[in-house]
Formats: C-alpha cells, structure tokens, sequence
C-alpha cells in the first residue's frame, strides 16, 4: 500500500464518519437490524484474498454504520452511554497509527497519560501524588484494580501476604456495599477471591443513601464474629437514580476503623464541575481510591475508566512485577504503568482523554455538565406535573428514575408488568431510548442524559413515547 492509497481511505473514511455523526439526529434513535442485515456480519466468510481498502469502507457504510446502538442521538436516554466528542473520535485515529504499547517507556503515550491521569484527579478534585492512578479499560477494570490494592493492604495488615500465599486460611475479609451498588464490585470480589456472601449490603435511608449507623452496626457484628471488615463502597451516582452518597460521615468512620473507603465515580463524579450540585460531593477526596469512566459523562470515545488512588504504593504493592526481559533502568522511580494494573500492553488511551478535555476546557465540560444536570431537573419536574407519570427519586445528578402509572391503576403487579415491558416498547418505535431497572422492589424506567445537544422538546418526545407506548402495551 502506498502513502497516496492511505490518504485517499483515510479522506473516505474522515467523510463516513462525519456524514454518520451529522446525520444522527435526523434518524431513528435506534432500529432493530433486518435478518439480512444481521447475517450479512453474522455469516461472513473468512476471506481467502484481501480486500481493497475502498471496498471494505464501502462495506462499513453499507452494513455497519447504519445499525448503531443509538447512544449519539440526543433522545438516547439509555444505560450510561454517551455521544462521542468529535475531537476523542479525531484522536483515536491518530492513536491507532502510533499503536504503541503504554505499558512504560520514554514515549509520547506514557508522559501523556500521566498529565492527563492528572487532569482527571483536578477535574474532580481527587488528590493526585506522582504515580497515583492509570487508565483503563473502564470502571469494571478501576474496581478490580482499586479493591486489589485495598485486598493487600488488609491482608498485610493481618500478617498475611496475599500475592505468595493466596487467601487461603485467612479469616474472610468483608466488605460493605448497598442494594444499588454497581454490579462491577461483586465481580471485582468473586474474580479477587473475596466471595460475593463476604460482601454486605448496608441498609439506605430514605434518601437512598448508605446509612452510617447501619454501617457501623454491620461492622461491629463481623469484627464480633472473628471476620476482618476492610472495606467501604460509597457511590459518587448510582445508576438506577443517580444518587450520591454522603461522603464525609462514610469517611470519618473508615478512618475510625481503618477501613479502605472506595468510591465508585463511573458515571457520576464528574458531576462535581456543576456548580449547581457540587456540595453534594462534599468529602469525596477523602477517599482511598475512586473509579470512574472518562468514556460517559465527558464522551472519551470507548474504552477509558480510570482508577485514582491516594497512595500509589498500594498499586505499586498489588500489582509490580518485572521480568528481567522488561527491565528499563531509565524508567525512573515511577516505574512503568504495568506495575500498577493488570495489563501489560496497553493500548494509547490517553491520546483522546486529552483530546476531549483540551478541546472543551475545564470550563466547556462543567458546561455540558451542568447542562444535562438541568434538562434532567426539568424532566422530574414534567413527570410530576404529568398524571399518568410518577417520580420516584430526587433527581440529584442526571439520572430521573420514573414510571408509568396511569390515573386509576392501583394494581401494583400490573403496573410493574407494564412498566416492565415499556423500555423495549419505546425502543422499537424509534423516537427515543430509556431503559429500565429495578428500585425498592419495583420496575421503573430510567433516563439517563448525557448528550449535552439534548433539547427540552426531546424530553417531551420521551415523555410522549412512554404513555403511547403504554398505551399500545394495554390496548
């Protein structure tokens, strides 16, 4: 291939993907692939002879752009998914023809990361000591990452070397969660050989926050029964409501009883550059480590979590290992970023971090932040003015938890059918996307915003697709 037919592929390649991304408002948010459709990719052939480059583009605007999952339209209210921010998808191409391993070295990639590991530590207001996080493939990896360092903090602390000796014979280490913490700590546990049954779930108040008292009852009762509590998770937004923890009570008594605090930011800690509900993230930084996904509220095109700790020693002690044939003596007393994880090739992340942060600033995030925060306020505030709607939680950071009740149904079992079918109901029609959830034992539907193009007429549409899909689901 020549540099001529790179360049020509690579102009057709720049045109499909901004004609797919100028394009995405006017079309269905999401459709189900025709069976044609679906086995033209599930059937393909393993090819015996290569393919000219305009041929698979072609392909790709043919059989893969128009089917996309429908999180970079404006009424896509689904899960936690974003809109890609133009200058993290211009990035990406960049990163690819670099294609280093960031796993250490004296290379772009590697200094990059650690400015913008930073950048994320200052955004939300986490301490940062030289060395004190990476990125990663999301919060899922932060989690394992994080509750590893916290795992061989505890264990040491109780005379046991862990990374030689295993678990085994340990009395169990507890840790302590609530029903709505994300499902990316239970499998951090089971794959760290904590064991899901050692994972307590801390009664909420009514405002669905984890209640200290609770907290400390749970704590005192396993210490009694010879366990060994070593660990807090609070969350900086869940997702089925979006709710935030009250940080500083949770701190003060893991400090109190030498407990790991981990917080999971994945979708909400960047809720703190919104000026309007900042306090609610009060004693955040008191936090031993946070976990959170650059890849959603700040659009970072998939994959990018990030895992920040307070002491990178812990990271350091869970995690280094260097063979004799990746000795670096240059590498200095950081080290490479494999010391610090699980991956050793790492794939150049960091390029569209920076990216997306550089092209909005500080200031342009905590705008598109405080945007979608706002919408999500006006749309609690539209289903309590609507009788056939119910609110069901504060909206505290972007997420509104909700349902369909219309006036007159009392019947809980049938209200929770219906609202049970209706997220996939409004995903067929193809005006917008919620999805749905469970909360106290009931079904709600869910709307998360994030795409800071949103107008108050798209919520209007939600609303509207939701009673009319409710409508064709009881008719």
């Amino acid at each position: 291939m020549t540099s001529d037919d790179f360049r020509a592929a690579a102009h057709t390649a720049a045109d499909l993907a901004a004609d797919h991304l100028a394009g995405i408002a006017a079309g269905p948010v999401w459709r189900p692939m025709d069976d044609a459709a679906r086995r033209t990719l599930l059937d393909a052939p393993l090819p015996a002879a290569g393919r000219p480059l305009d041929e698979l583009l072609a392909a790709v605007g043919r059989d893969v752009l128009p089917y996309p999952m429908g999180n970079g339209h404006p009424r896509f209210f689904g899960w936690v998914n974003s809109a890609p921010a133009p200058a993290g998808v211009l990035a990406t191409l960049a990163a690819a023809a670099m294609n280093p391993s960031s796993a250490g070295g004296d290379h772009a990639d590697v200094h990059l990361e650690r400015a913008v590991v930073r950048w994320i530590a200052e955004l939300v207001g986490f301490p940062h000591p030289p060395g004190g996080g990476l990125l990663t493939s999301g919060t899922s990896m932060a989690t394992i990452v994080c509750l590893a360092a916290a795992r061989n903090r505890a264990a040491r602390a109780a005379g046991w070397d862990v990374r030689e000796d295993g678990l085994a014979g340990m009395p169990p280490l507890v840790g302590y969660v609530t029903g709505e913490t994300h499902s990316c700590v239970r499998k951090a546990a089971e794959l760290l050989g904590l064991g899901s049954k050692h994972l307590r779930a801390v009664a909420t108040g009514p405002d669905g926050l984890l209640d200290p008292a609770e907290l400390r009852t749970a704590i005192a009762r396993d210490r009694a029964a010879g366990l060994l509590p070593f660990l807090v998770v609070a969350s900086a937004g869940t997702v089925g409501t979006g709710t935030v923890d009250a940080f500083d009570p949770i701190a003060d008594l893991c400090a109190e009883e030498r407990l790991w605090l981990h917080v999971d930011g994945a979708y909400g800690a960047f809720g703190v550059l919104d000026p309007e509900i900042a306090h609610r993230y009060a004693g955040l930084a008191r936090a031993d480590s946070l976990a959170l996904d650059p890849h959603k509220w700040l659009g970072v095109p998939v994959d990018c979590g990030c895992a920040l700790v307070r002491d990178p020693a812990e990271l350091r002690a869970a995690f280094s290992l260097v063979p004799s044939y990746l000795r670096d003596e240059a590498a200095g007393e950081l080290g490479w970023f494999s010391e610090y994880g699980t991956e050793q090739t790492r794939p150049f992340r960091a390029l569209k971090v920076w990216a997306t942060i550089a092209h909005r600033g500080r200031d342009g995030l905590a705008a598109d932040i405080a945007r979608t925060t706002a919408l999500a306020r006006r749309l609690g505030e539209l289903v309590t003015a609507d009788p056939e709607l119910e609110l069901l939680a504060e909206v505290q950071t972007s997420i509104v938890a909700f349902r369909l009740r219309p006036a007159g149904r009392t019947d809980e079992a049938a209200l929770d059918a219906v609202n049970r079918e209706l997220p996939a109901a409004v995903q067929r029609r193809g005006r917008a996307f919620l999805t749905g959830a469970r909360l106290d034992g009931r079904e709600i539907l869910r709307a998360c915003l994030l795409n800071p193009a949103t107008t108050e007429e798209d919520l209007a549409v939600l609303l509207a697709e939701v009673k009319a899909a409710g409508r064709e689901h009881s008719g």
